[in-house]
């Protein structure tokens, strides 16, 4: 199919080699580092059929597919391209549902581009586009069922939403907004076209919802974290402070026109690493 990428025929390394996960999964021992390129390797993947210019309908097939695919997985006769999952699967207890929850939290992207969901439409799909992977990503590390679910949610919404507010102009250029509508209404901006709303000067009111929401959980992984046996959230800890530097520089830029792009230095990216795998 046309929706399909470049990143089918690469392993899951290969594919999470170039992303800002990649370090952080590094450090781990090397049966829940593989296990954890494999989930990051899925997400990719379903990803770029989601976010690729091919016709909806090939898309949306695309995306079913994977879902057949994740069954046979569980049923015990997997695609060639899963076999490898089988025993990440069987090691960490893995749960079907969240495979699955990833895959209908790419595909709300797919019918129609997403444009000022309602807060409750955005929370299902932070849950199902980063929460989701959490889930899968806390079994692997070893953490405890309720901790582990918990910062799972937190951490995922956290990151998610520093997405959301560090992509404006690049989600408004692929017609996209995920503002929600509640926050662009409380700033007097009645439009939902991704490139209007990132050119309105009122746009800064209207990201302060989002930025105190992801800054509230934010602390709250934090206290996760802090309860929990270091060597599980190694790989978290990492992640979390990659992504709040980069909310403390969207907040230090301010969100007027108009806006650099905002990304961490290779040097800070190291210094994070090396503070939580060795220190």
């Amino acid at each position: 199919m046309s929706a399909m990428t470049a990143t089918d025929d690469m392993t899951p390394q290969e594919t999470a080699s170039n992303s800002s996960f990649y370090a952080a999964m590094r450090i781990l021992p090397r049966e829940q580092r593989d296990a954890m390129f494999q989930v990051y390797s899925f997400c990719r993947k379903v990803d770029d059929i989601a976010d690729s210019t091919g016709p909806r309908a090939e898309r949306l097939a695309a995306l079913d597919q994977w879902r057949k695919d994740i069954d046979a997985l569980y049923a015990g006769n997997p695609p060639a391209h899963l076999k490898d999952y089988v025993a990440s699967v069987k090691r960490f207890g893995l749960r079907r549902e969240d495979f699955i929850a990833i895959i209908d939290g790419m595909e709300m992207d797919v019918p129609a581009d997403i444009r000022a969901p309602n807060m409750e439409t955005l929370d299902l799909y932070c849950d199902r586009v980063a929460s989701a992977v959490g889930r899968l990503s806390v079994r692997v590390f070893g953490m405890g069922e309720e901790d582990g679910i918990l910062l799972a949610k937190h951490l995922g919404r956290a990151l998610q939403l520093t997405n959301i507010l560090r992509d404006i102009d690049e989600d408004a250029g692929i017609g996209r907004l995920y503002l929600p509508s509640e926050s662009l209404k409380s700033a007097g901006i009645m439009s939902n076209d991704p490139l209007i709303v990132a050119s309105d000067p009122r746009l800064p009111r209207a990201c302060e919802d989002i930025l105190a929401l992801a800054r509230t959980h934010f602390a709250k992984a934090a206290v996760i974290m802090e309860r929990s046996p270091s060597r599980t959230v190694r790989a978290p800890r990492i992640m979390y402070e990659y992504y709040h530097a980069i909310l403390d520089r969207l907040v230090a830029r301010g969100f007027a026109l108009p806006r650099k792009s905002v990304k961490l230095s290779k040097a800070a990216k190291i210094y994070i690493v090396l503070r939580h795998a060795f220190f």
